[in-house]
Formats: structure tokens, sequence, C-alpha cells
């Protein structure tokens, strides 16, 4: 399925937005990494803790006898942090211990002492170094954490390494102007790609935009554009088409009203203007005048009902009938007119009697003109075939005939108003309007109508009404 445009630039904007969250998230969470330091029991501390911590455990420490002891306190505090000690002589001897490691040695040169204060790094611990005075003896100690604290991370809270918050204050305010420029840079990206949009939509409202082929993020809208430039295109095609087929009916429509009316304009002076006229021929002159005044009526009738059926100001009165017995009632009604008592009318259902809920008018009115337009565009053997079937319960009935039939262009626009089509060589009769309205009132009462037509094969109409009652 097709993205609209607009959700093609929601979805760039998206991208921006989460690509822009993501990268503080990560900045954050990378600023969080380095200031802390998690302990095995899951804590959470800040890096420099344990570094305070070994400093300030000197008060944990007493002298008895000249030798250093841990404070039970001490004690706990060790346990509770998971931590072990070594305290040292001043030649850097081991005096006493509580969990140290077991790689710890017993003895430290002071290259040794040096090197572990810089670096910090004992076999996946971490070690502080801590100094005591008793008197005029110097004493040390060592606090091993069971943790591995990088050098950036260790001394970035401390005071070793005051250039850690400078550097990581920097890498954070380069960090902010990318993603700045980043932003600047899209934002005319996506305004040059808007105004150029826009420039089509503007180009496609004066009929003057021509077709672009573009990939990438913006490439659905483009898609767009151009389906709906061709859309307007064949609207404005099917409009002046439309207009033409109605400015070319109205010239029918005031044609088709001029004819009847000249007659009864004619017969009527005659009668005005002369006061002899016998009886057979006022017998003749008023017949004349009556079936002009019908055909004009029928026009009127057409023209009135087209407008309700637009307008959805037609009533529609159903009721449930037999379908079956109307149709035939329909059929004798057309063969009783004089005018088409010389027809044939082939009848034909599946079963009887099939109850329906329709308008019997309107359906009347529909079917009238099904099967008149075969007449009215065949010759004096067209027949018409009407059958009723009732496949999974649908109610199909198909009109047919073995008239001259019809192209695919003239099938295609049958149901169109106001267009009346002709068969070679045959006058163009009707107003135009009767399969139209046919094909409304079909639709009115819930069905659904096609066509099929063949040239010398004769034309069908299909009505399907998918619900019986």
């Amino acid at each position: 399925m097709r993205k609209s445009g607009y959700r093609t630039a929601f979805h760039i904007y998206l991208i921006f937005f989460l690509a822009l969250l993501g990268a503080l998230i990560f900045s954050a969470l990378f600023f969080f990494s380095v200031i802390t330091v998690k302990f095995p029991d899951g804590s959470v501390q800040r890096s420099d803790y344990p570094k305070a911590f070994t400093e300030d455990f000197g008060r944990q420490i007493t002298f008895i006898d000249g030798k250093p002891q841990i404070k039970q306190i001490g004690i706990e505090l060790l346990r509770a942090n998971q931590a072990g000690i070594q305290l040292l002589e001043g030649r850097g001897g081991e005096i006493a211990s509580y969990h140290r490691p077991a790689d710890a040695k017993t003895s430290y040169s002071d290259a040794e002492l040096l090197q572990l204060y810089r670096t910090g790094e004992f076999f996946g611990t971490t070690a502080f170094i801590g100094n005591l005075n008793d008197k005029d003896k110097e004493f040390s100690y060592i606090v091993y954490f069971p943790v591995n604290i990088t050098k950036v991370t260790m001394f970035l809270n401390g005071d070793r390494f005051t250039t850690g918050k400078t550097i990581f204050a920097l890498g954070t305010g380069v960090l902010i102007m990318i993603l700045l420029a980043g932003g600047l840079i899209y934002g005319f990206w996506i305004t040059n790609k808007m105004n150029h949009i826009s420039e089509c939509v503007r180009s496609i409202s004066k009929r003057d935009y021509t077709p672009l082929i573009v990939k990438g993020s913006f490439g659905d809208v483009y898609e767009s554009l151009n389906q709906l430039d061709q859309d307007i295109r064949d609207t404005d095609s099917l409009k002046e088409q439309t207009e033409s087929m109605r400015e070319e009916w109205i010239a029918n429509i005031t044609h088709d009203l001029k004819t009847p009316l000249s007659p009864i304009k004619g017969y009527a002076e005659i009668l005005f203007e002369n006061g002899s006229v016998t009886g057979p021929q006022l017998h003749k002159y008023s017949g004349v005048i009556l079936k002009n005044v019908s055909s004009i009526e029928r026009l009127i009738e057409d023209l009135k009902l087209t407008y309700q059926l637009e307008s959805g100001m037609l009533p529609v009165q159903s009721r449930r009938q037999d379908f079956v017995r109307f149709m035939k009632e329909l059929v004798i009604d057309i063969l009783n007119n004089p005018a088409y008592e010389n027809r044939v009318i082939h009848f034909e259902s599946d079963q009887e009697p099939i109850y329906f809920l329709f308008d019997e008018k309107l359906m009347a009115r529909a079917f009238q003109n099904l099967i008149l337009n075969s007449f009215t565009h065949g010759n004096r053997d067209t027949e018409v075939d009407l059958e009723i079937t009732t496949p999974d319960r649908i109610l199909t009935i198909v009109v047919s005939d073995n008239g001259p039939g019809m192209n695919p262009s003239e099938l295609s626009m049958l149901f169109q108003r106001y267009y009346r089509g002709a068969s070679s060589g045959q006058k163009t009769e009707g107003t135009g309007l009767g399969l139209a309205i046919a094909k409304s009132i079909v639709e009115t009462q819930g069905g659904r109508i096609c066509a099929d037509s063949e040239i010398h094969a004769g034309t069908s109409f299909k009505i399907e009404f998918p619900t019986m009652v």
C-alpha cells in the first residue's frame, strides 16, 4: 500500500527525532557509566566512591601497642562493600589483612606501591592506597574493591585527573554541536523539499505539471503527485466529455421538444382558424395532438425523475411481493401497448413465486426502460429474452435481445446521462436518460446492473439483488 505524503514527511521527522533522542540517551548513559561503578551486589555508586572510601577508612584503624588494628565497624564496612584490605608497615611488609586477594603480595617495594597507586589495577580488582601515622611511625594500607575501574572513570570525579571533566565537557559540547548542525542541515533539506513539492502542487493546479520520478524518502510523495496530476487530467477529460454530451443532449432535447410542439401548434391553429372542421378531421387532429403531448410528458417525467434520483429526493415505497408475478404483468402491459403488440418477449423463471422487497412503481419504470431500449434501438425482428434465476439466493434478472449490438466505446457510455447510443445506419431515439434512470433505480433498490454487447449479436443486461426477503 502506498504511503501518503504527509506520512512520509512525518516518518522522516520521526526518524530524525528518534536519532536525536537516541544520541542524547546514549550520551546520558555514557556519562552515567563513566561517573558510576556497579558492585557485584548490584548497587551503583559514584566512581570516586572507592577512592573516598579508602581515604576515609583511616578513621576505622586504631593503634594498639603501636600496631594497627581494624575496628569492628570497619570490618562491617569492608564486608558491606565486599572489599579486602592489607595493612603494611613503612617498609611495605604486611602486618595484617582482611579478605585480601589471593594474588596479593605480602610485601611490596616502593616502586610496586607507586605503580599500584598510579594504575589502581590489580588482577580484575581496583586497589586504593591510604597512609597512616602513629607517632613517628608510618603505615599504609591497601583497600581492594571487587570492581574493575578504568583510569578515566576512577579519577573523573577525583582531584588527580581534573582534565577528565574538561575532556568530557568538550566531548559533550562537540556532540551537541554535531546534533545542532545536523538538525540545521536537515531543516534546510526538508524546507527545500517542501518548497519543491509546493511548486509541484501549484503546477498541478495550473495544469502545467511534468511527472517526476524521484527515489528516496520522498519518492512516494512524488508518486502521489504524479497520480494526482493524472487523476485531475482524467477528471478534466471526463468533465469535457460530459459537458460536450450535455450540450449535445440539450440540443437534442430542444429538438425533441420542438418536434411534437410543431404538429401541436399546427393542428391547434387549424382548429382555431377553421370552424368547419369535420368530425373525422377533428378526431385525427386531436389524436395527433394527444400523441405529441404524451411525448412531451414522457420527456418531462424523465427529467423530473433524473433530478429526484440525483438529489436523493425520490420517495421509495417498498413492499414485499411476488417478483415473478410483477414481471409477468409488466410484460403483458408492454405487449398490450399498440406500439409493441407485434413484438416478442420470452419470459422464463427457475422458480415461482419469488418474494422480494421492492418499490413496484420504480421497478416497473426501470425494467420498462430496459425492455423498450431493445425495441427502440433494434429492428422489427428484435426479440427480448427475460430470465429470472436465484443462484445462492441472489435474485438475478437477465434482459437480453438479438438486436444490432454495440461496440465497446458505446457500451462504456451506456449508463451515462445524456448519452443516446445509435446503431449504424439507424436514427437515434429517446431522451438519453432511460438507461441512466434504470441504473439509478436498481442501485436505489440495493442492486447492481451491468451490460454486455457485441456487434450483430445483441445486448444483454444483468441485474442482481443480493438480498432476497
